[in-house]
């Protein structure tokens, strides 16, 4: 079981799945993030709006308990590929997603969350030579774009006063724009404020169906149905509704391990007094940091899909990646040798072909959308639900303005050319990796595409 989920004493009960016909304003698929965060400013906006929201589940069990609990404020996956895809907003998407992320700490404080949150900033580490003149570009473009203030280069000597690993030759200290948190309290929480403003959450309730009249918007349950006026779909990594996005979205699983508890020794051994996030600067880059309790989540590495794009709970265990993550780890943190991990897990999360969210509607406006958060999602997500329910107003504001809400990514291609192009990704990235960077003519030409598969 995922170390988030595994917290009897705080794990909400189940609430009942929806059995007969019931109708509302605005009908929620999803009790994730992105889900929870529609339904919850959709009251926010409106007191008034009867607001449903539907969960296969229960909520927060998927990708929004399972993941490394990194709140980023970029809605870009991160500075370097919002600049590359986006280079004439570039600073407008970074005011916005720094709103975004107070607005979360600030919901946080007022529905009085207890999940953990602490702001402060992300070090993107370099493990590699050539990383180190990446890191340094990078700041000299965050410095151009009007961003100094909220990144710091470190040497190799500053990084390691920072964290102190053998492995570590600089960093890129994000101060103001990461937090971290504990991503099954955050789902918990939301929650028990959607349900506190008046939210109809019915849990284990998949919706089997999507149709529109002129008159509503129908879904079909196991055992029910629901009329709507509007519909927001959250579904995110799972097949979507509308069978047309299906294109745009592959599941890809992704795994972590978590470490018991460290002691005085250990934690002076490893400094770490900043309690920052923490990554390298890999394609197949590692994410750790610290839990309230002093353990090490450490994840990453590994990203996989399975042809067809199958998604199963079986995949949630991968024995050869946990001992891959594990040898990795110790790697990073030689002098921490001998310390146990007490869970190892994996989930799946949705990726798309620019690595970052996209949005539409269809049924003539009253139906929105939005997927593709590629990891980020712990963040973005609420900028996603200001976006559907922006669109199913039908006003035009200034987030629905941005090229990122108007245009979408390159779907990817039919089976089997799917998997192959993913596996051919894959292996090119690995080759990368172990090159200084250097990329092949089959990234080169996907980079040129505007495609990829990011880790």
């Amino acid at each position: 079981m995922p170390f988030w989920l595994d917290d009897p004493e705080r794990r909400p009960a189940a609430l009942p799945s929806l059995a007969g016909e019931t109708r509302c304003d605005l009908a929620v698929v999803g009790g994730g993030y992105s889900g929870l965060w529609t339904a919850l400013i959709a009251k926010e906006r409106d007191p008034s709006r009867d607001v449903v929201l539907l969960e296969g589940k229960e909520t927060g069990w998927a990708a929004s308990g399972r993941n490394g609990g990194f709140c980023d404020a970029s809605l870009t996956h991160g500075f370097a590929n919002g600049l590359a895809r986006w280079p004439d907003e570039i600073e407008k998407l970074e005011r916005l997603g720094l709103a975004n992320l107070d607005a979360i700490e600030g919901a946080v404080r007022r529905h009085g969350i207890d999940c953990d949150f602490e702001r402060t900033g992300e070090i993107e580490l370099a493990t590699q030579p050539h990383q180190v003149a990446e890191l340094r570009e990078a700041a000299a473009q965050a410095r151009r774009h009007g961003f100094a203030d909220r990144v710091t280069f470190l040497d190799g000597a500053a990084v390691r006063e920072q964290v102190d690993s053998p492995s570590f030759l600089a960093g890129l200290w994000f101060r103001q724009s990461v937090a971290m948190l504990n991503p099954a309290k955050l789902a918990w929480g939301l929650k028990r404020a959607c349900v506190e403003a008046g939210v109809r959450i019915y849990e284990y309730t998949p919706v089997r169906g999507l149709s529109a009249d002129d008159d509503a918007v129908t879904m079909g349950t196991p055992y029910g149905r629901v009329r709507t006026q509007q519909v927001a779909l959250a579904t995110n990594a799972f097949p979507s509704l509308l069978r047309r996005l299906r294109p745009y979205i592959v599941p890809v699983y992704d795994y972590a391990l978590m470490t018991e508890p460290l002691d005085e020794r250990q934690r002076a051994e490893i400094g770490w007094e900043g309690r920052q996030g923490l990554a390298d600067s890999a394609n197949h880059f590692h994410y750790f940091r610290l839990t309230a309790d002093d353990r090490i989540l450490w994840g990453g590495y590994d990203v996989l899909y399975h042809y067809g794009s199958r998604i199963a709970a079986e995949f949630d265990q991968r024995p050869e990646t946990f001992r891959t993550l594990a040898g990795h780890f110790f790697d990073t943190f030689p002098q921490l040798r001998g310390l146990r991990f007490t869970h190892a897990w994996g989930g799946v999360i949705d990726t798309c072909s620019r690595f970052s969210p996209f949005f539409g509607t269809a049924h003539r406006g009253r139906v929105a959308y939005a997927a593709g958060y590629t990891g980020l999602g712990v963040g973005a997500t609420r900028f996603g639900a200001e976006v559907m329910l922006d669109l199913l107003s039908g006003d035009s504001t200034e987030r629905t303005a941005l090229t990122l809400v108007r245009k979408k990514p390159l779907p990817f291609p039919p089976e089997p050319v799917r998997w192959a192009g993913i596996a051919l990704t894959q292996w090119s990235l690995s080759r990368a990796d172990a090159r200084g960077g250097r990329r092949n003519l089959w990234l080169k030409a996907m980079d040129a595409a505007g495609m990829g598969f990011d880790s």
